[in-house]
């Protein structure tokens, strides 16, 4: 059932993507809100009390209602599941950003791809030189693959297999909700150590599922190169298991995704920074190695699912 759940949950949000002010979407976000207004305390022990309730509360009501559906009907709680995955797992909540920014770099627009970047982004407009667009484009639209498609499919498939439901989609999509909604801001909220524990909190849950979407690039992409990079240069190109996921795409994918050092003379060509720098068409090469891995994440999930059998 887990197979057609997130099958259809993926055709289904092809074919009628959610708007970003959705009511599902917006109660989270009001939820997050509220337990961040009561509960952040500026202590430690606060913190994570505060980041358990927000990230878990939402999680184990899924949970409990597909249980409860359960004891009624197959049918019910399937849907139940298919609800779910239809809201927190999909392309169309970030791929219209990505197409839109293609388009225009299609065209010659250079300006206006900086500021539908900079609007996906929700940063300032500025003057990038056409290159290092194409690379923040690439960058960005490989992280939020990883974050609406394929950490959301890991931590599904691993509840799932414990039996609890769908509720690892709605846990994986909080915590990395909280680790952005829950930074440093102008008003001097939330608290510091609110900030810690949903940073912290955000790395474990990210840890396994940035890795197997690494491995699925490799895979599909130049396996050698992917896995080299991975291992050797994944600090290089950003913190934590972002880095992790770049890495494997930079190798996967033949594409620089690092600045070289200034004043760097000629580099070794195992190094990551001596790459081609990033073209249009990788912005389509980049499409084909997130379907592949789609394609061969669903493949496995279809295998398991006959093993079940």
């Amino acid at each position: 059932m887990g197979f057609l759940a997130v099958l259809l949950a993926l055709l289904l949000e092809q074919a009628r993507p959610l708007a970003f002010d959705n009511p599902v979407h917006a109660g989270l976000r009001s939820w997050a809100r509220t337990v961040r207004r009561n509960l952040d305390a500026g202590q430690s022990a606060h913190g994570w009390l505060a980041w358990l309730l927000a990230a878990g509360v939402p999680a184990l009501v899924v949970m409990l209602v597909y249980h409860a559906l359960w004891q009624f009907s197959v049918l019910l709680s399937f849907a139940w599941v298919v609800a779910v995955l239809y809201v927190t797992l999909g392309f169309r909540q970030f791929s219209h950003h990505f197409s839109e920014i293609r388009r225009s770099l299609d065209e010659g627009n250079d300006a206006q791809a900086r500021e539908q970047l900079a609007q996906w982004l929700r940063v300032q407009p500025s003057s990038l030189p056409r290159a290092e667009l194409l690379r923040q484009v690439i960058e960005h639209s490989v992280l939020a693959a990883h974050r609406h498609v394929f950490g959301v499919l890991v931590c599904f498939v691993v509840f799932w297999a414990v039996g609890l439901g769908p509720a690892g989609a709605v846990f994986y999509r909080m915590a990395e909700y909280l680790s952005r909604n829950w930074r440093a801001r102008p008003d001097g909220t939330p608290s510091v150590a609110l900030q810690n524990a949903a940073a912290q909190a955000w790395r474990w849950v990210d840890h396994v599922p940035a890795r197997v979407t690494a491995m699925g690039f490799a895979i599909v992409g130049n396996f050698e190169e992917a896995v080299a990079s991975w291992r050797g240069d994944a600090a290089r190109f950003a913190p934590g298991s972002d880095g992790v996921v770049l890495a494997a795409t930079s190798g996967a994918l033949n594409v620089r995704l690092i600045a070289q050092p200034e004043g760097a003379g000629p580099l070794d060509d195992s190094d990551p920074a001596a790459r081609p720098q990033p073209q249009l068409a990788h912005l389509g090469s980049v499409v084909g190695l997130v379907w592949r891995s789609v394609v061969l994440w669903m493949l496995l999930l279809a295998l398991l699912t006959l093993a079940r059998f």
